[in-house]
């Protein structure tokens, strides 16, 4: 029977490869199972990830990532795990994927989220995403939208708190509702009047863009916009961890402590699967908080002391 891996790594965005990179160098044989949808990979160029003043492509910061781990020994396949399991007798895990299994010491869940798109056809709406027209992540890109007319496609407090979050960098600001019409509290609609932010009833769909806006259809007519941001939510990846019977919170993301342990022995989670806060930085810092303590865990149970190379 082979040795079980150190570390089970599932999930290749920035939580996954940061962690990737530090147990590698850490001397430990790991393995990332990726199944090539991180939300990173949609970014055409992300002007606030520090060290890159001139930007950088999602795609390509992955690469280097994946690369870089690589460098120093990580191995990465490129599929779904489908099921997850631990042996209460010995502790490890086994994990199964495709065509694939692997048994592991220690697993690292960095699976991360899937966001809800609007109501549009899906080549339309990733062609749209890879030219700005179709925005996620204010936090990261809203400078670049300074001054434009946005949409914001949401409803109750979660869309009028995104509309106001953009609203500092433009004041042409317009709430579209996603499915019918606005339902706003009294506070709600206050807010929105005092910030100057227009409020349209739904169903709201994206209907066509070209190199200057996108046009969104609603029960009010069609409305062109520089960008657009859905506000609806996402769906975060925590099936597998489930399986072993880890705890979410009230937000459905995997409860950790202040060193990335879940509430399964051995099982650990980095990213946004942990929080749902879209920064590849917070992201990237919980990989390398995971990454430390796997290997310290590890050492606790086995002590890592490294042959002489003589």
């Amino acid at each position: 029977m082979d040795e079980p891996l150190d570390c089970l790594i599932i999930g290749g965005g920035p939580a996954g490869l940061t962690a990737a990179i530090y147990l590698a160098r850490f001397h430990l044989d790991i393995l990332v199972v990726d199944a090539g949808k991180s939300r990173a990979a949609w970014i055409p160029c992300s002007h606030n990830h520090a060290g890159f003043p001139d930007g950088i492509n999602g795609k390509e910061l992955l690469e280097r990532m994946r690369k870089q781990a690589q460098k120093y020994g990580a191995k990465v396949v490129k599929d779904r795990v489908s099921k997850l399991e631990r042996d209460e007798d010995t502790g490890l895990f086994t994990a199964t994927w495709g065509s694939g299994k692997a048994t592991a010491r220690s697993v690292l869940m960095a699976t991360g989220v899937t966001n809800r798109r609007p109501m549009m056809d899906e080549e339309l709406h990733d062609e749209a995403l890879a030219n700005g027209r179709i925005r996620y992540c204010p936090i990261c890109d809203g400078f670049e939208v300074t001054d434009k007319k946005i949409g914001v496609i949401g409803s109750d407090s979660h869309g009028v708190a995104e509309a106001v979050f953009i609203r500092t960098f433009t004041a042409d600001v317009t709430l579209i509702a996603p499915h019918a019409a606005l339902k706003l509290t009294p506070e709600d609609q206050q807010t929105m009047k005092e910030a100057g932010i227009k409020c349209v009833d739904g169903p709201a769909e994206g209907v066509a863009f070209d190199d200057k806006s996108i046009v969104v259809d609603t029960a009010e007519g069609h409305h062109a916009f520089d960008s657009i941001y859905p506000a609806l939510g996402s769906d975060t990846h925590t099936q597998l961890a489930e399986m072993l019977g880890a705890r979410l919170n009230e937000q459905c993301c995997l409860v950790v402590d202040s060193h990335q342990r879940t509430t399964v022995e051995g099982l650990y989670a980095a990213g946004d699967v942990v929080i749902g806060l879209d920064q590849i930085s917070h992201a990237m810092g919980e990989g390398g908080v995971a990454a430390t303590t796997i290997r310290n865990d590890l050492a606790k149970q086995k002590p890592l002391l490294r042959e002489s190379a003589k």
